[in-house]
């Protein structure tokens, strides 16, 4: 499929140029003709007032935990997860699941998210519900070694694996999900390690989220969790650490040298009070840094546009540095960065032979006046609410506003249903 995106601006390497067009073709971009020939398409989309975009990279998700929104506010997180969390996920199915993640991603699309990273269970129901929408994904089953069901989850991560890695036209990546060093003892690790090593798959990991964390661990193991899973040998595979919000100087030298990216939640660590990861000085590190939004009950919204506020406002009070975070540095950790920590050199910038995941985002809003810069706009002005159009792996999946992918009214009546199901207990 050839599509021609015309009379846009045009975002590249944190400058806007006006006036220009972006040609796709397959799932490519192709080129950014000057004067090009309309016949020779197969869609034209009017892209007047807009501005283009990468589309937005989710680092960290647990998608449906949609279903779990209001149902447990205002806590800390270890309380949110045992009182409330845990016990409601043991009523989870695939059913559930299912729903639950067409949610998420119905309400990622529209808000420009094109590439998601996520953690969680019944994840065959996930990648089910990421290939009807069209979304791309990295997709970790959750694993957790305190359990009963410890070897039965590593055996369900590489199924998973074996059925998803590269399929949805290379939509789709299989990491595996050791859930925390608190959830996962270190001859657990071991073991995802080893398999992860057999099938060549990154790891997906909860690190250093809290302060009571990283103390346990530290009276446990006299080591924090970074350099704890460094002592197992976790680091010898391609890695992506969530939070990492308690770190020190140290951990940020084994991060550094061990090529470990950081999925950084705003949100979610605001919410839960989990504290401010040190992100400034990660980055000054060399480490790459992604954005995640967490579990929406987590966080309530899976809004990257939020979260690139956030990380570029609440960086900057709490180094008092107006610098610490730029708008340009809060979309690359949104985009290109981003793509950098799901695995993809390809992805996150808008380039020729670059894959085409481009939203389309509406300027006409009051809050876009007057436009001195449309990149900071983005970002202390913009909202998800702005996004017309979103386009994945060079298909469309939402014009105008309108989901191409998913029915939302089926999509509510399911969600309502599973809904019910889910909370029955509570009823007992």
């Amino acid at each position: 499929m050839k599509i021609l995106i015309k009379n846009i601006g045009l975002m590249q390497d944190g400058k806007v140029t006006e006036h220009k067009n972006i040609a796709v073709e397959d799932k490519y971009i192709k080129e950014f003709p000057e004067n090009p020939k309309e016949e020779e398409y197969d869609e034209i989309i009017e892209g007047h007032d807009m501005l283009a975009m990468p589309g937005l990279v989710n680092t960290h998700t647990h998608v449906a935990m949609t279903l779990f929104r209001s149902y447990a506010d205002d806590m800390a997180l270890m309380d949110w997860l045992q009182n409330k969390i845990w016990p409601a996920e043991d009523h989870l199915d695939d059913d559930i699941v299912y729903w639950g993640s067409t949610l998420a991603f119905a309400e990622m699309i529209r808000g420009g998210t094109t590439s998601f990273c996520d953690m969680y269970m019944f994840m065959d129901a996930c990648a089910r519900a990421a290939d009807k929408a069209g979304i791309r994904g990295n997709l970790a089953r959750g694993l957790a070694g305190i359990g009963p069901n410890g070897q039965k989850g590593i055996d369900e991560n590489v199924e998973l694996y074996k059925n998803w890695n590269g399929a949805g036209d290379g939509r789709f990546k299989v990491m595996m999900g050791p859930h925390a060093p608190y959830t996962c003892p270190p001859d657990y690790i071991r073991k995802v390690r080893d398999v992860a090593e057999k099938y060549d798959m990154p790891i997906h990991i909860h690190l250093s989220e809290t302060k009571g964390e990283v103390e346990n661990c530290e009276k446990e193991y006299h080591m924090t969790p970074i350099a704890l899973m460094d002592s197992l040998g976790l680091f010898e595979r391609p890695t992506l650490a969530a939070h990492c919000v308690h770190v020190t100087d140290d951990d940020i030298r084994i991060m550094k040298e061990k090529h470990v990216c950081a999925a950084h939640n705003p949100a979610s660590n605001l919410k839960l009070a989990s504290g401010i990861a040190p992100v400034p000085k990660m980055r000054k590190a060399g480490i790459t840094v992604g954005i995640g939004t967490d579990g929406a009950s987590s966080n309530n919204k899976l809004d990257m546009f939020a979260e690139m506020r956030l990380t570029a406002l609440i960086h900057k009070a709490a180094n008092y540095d107006p610098f610490a975070i730029t708008a340009k540095e809060a979309v690359d950790m949104a985009t290109k960065d981003g793509a950098k920590c799901l695995g993809y050199d390809n992805l996150g910038e808008l380039k020729e032979g670059f894959l085409a995941d481009i939203i389309l985002v509406d300027r006409t809003g009051f809050h876009w006046k007057p436009r001195f810069d449309s990149v900071s706009l983005a970002v202390y002005a913009g909202n998800s609410m702005d996004v017309d159009t979103v386009i994945i792996n060079g298909r469309p999946v939402m014009e105008h506003k309108e989901l191409l992918t998913i029915d939302t009214e089926k999509m509510d009546a399911e969600v309502k249903r599973v809904t019910e199901k889910l909370y029955a207990f509570t009823k007992k």
